[in-house]
């Protein structure tokens, strides 16, 4: 058995660039940064605050909400499954961790409005049955 789940919250880093692919299947990439705060250790050490930023990939549907709503500065949740993929540039072979999007929350206000809804988008399952374009090529 394995599990393969990432669980983050964050806010955006720019807004979703959306393309069509054939059929009209939409793909959405934008990134997302997770801040742990600075904080002080009991033995006066002092950790800096800390910024990741993930790599998120939302196809279909979700790749729709994302171009509709998502935008620099939105707070939103995250869940979905951890892809390596590859690519060469340069000739030289590289490789990109991707966050594929399952549910996606949207946080916070809406804008030019005091009420704080919170909408859950959910992939269909049959989405997640196709793999995205090049997902053939595994880094082991």
């Amino acid at each position: 058995m394995s599990v393969n789940k990432v669980i983050l919250l964050g806010h955006v880093g720019k807004d979703p660039e959306v393309r069509y692919l054939d059929k009209d299947v939409a793909v959405a990439n934008f990134t997302l940064a997770t801040t742990e705060r600075a904080i002080t250790l009991a033995n006066g050490t002092q950790v800096p605050e800390r910024t990741e930023w993930h790599n998120i990939v939302a196809w279909r549907g979700l790749a729709t909400i994302a171009e509709k709503y998502i935008k620099k500065g939105t707070q939103i949740y995250v869940e979905g499954k951890i892809q390596t993929r590859s690519y060469e540039k340069d000739g030289i072979k590289r490789y990109t961790t991707d966050i594929v999007a399952e549910n996606i929350t949207l946080l916070g206000k809406k804008p030019d409005s005091t009420e704080a809804p919170a909408s859950v988008v959910q992939a269909p399952t049959a989405d997640l049955q196709v793999p995205p374009p090049g997902s053939d090529d595994l880094p082991f």
